[in-house]
């Protein structure tokens, strides 16, 4: 009976890449999320952040709602935009999702 338990403990131990072999999916799940999901966010929030820090008085931008329009003031954290001549709304810098190309307001 003693010699049983002694070999079923031997034969458990001497598979040493045990361990290792039962992690590797959840690894290898990990290392294709972050390629496939978490890079990009990174890639397009750092690319975003870029994009309002060179924002400038003059430039033609679209808000997160769609609203088009031309800078008049920069401040840290608002913006005003001119939608419309003589009217101007106040937004949240982050709501900035693109700037436009110089000239694009006139051709709409």
């Amino acid at each position: 009976m003693i010699s049983f338990a002694h070999a079923q403990t031997a034969a458990a131990s001497a598979d040493p890449t045990g361990g290792l072999m039962q992690m590797l999916p959840m690894i290898l799940m990990f290392v294709v999320l972050w390629f496939f999901m978490i890079r990009p966010q990174m890639k397009k929030a750092k690319e975003h952040k870029a994009l309002l820090a060179a924002l400038a008085k003059g430039d033609e931008v679209v808000t997160q709602g769609g609203i088009v329009g031309k800078v008049t003031k920069v401040g840290d954290s608002y913006v005003s935009v001119e939608i419309a001549t003589g009217t101007e709304v106040v937004v949240q810098k982050p709501s900035i999702g693109l700037v436009l190309p110089k000239g694009t307001l006139k051709s709409l």
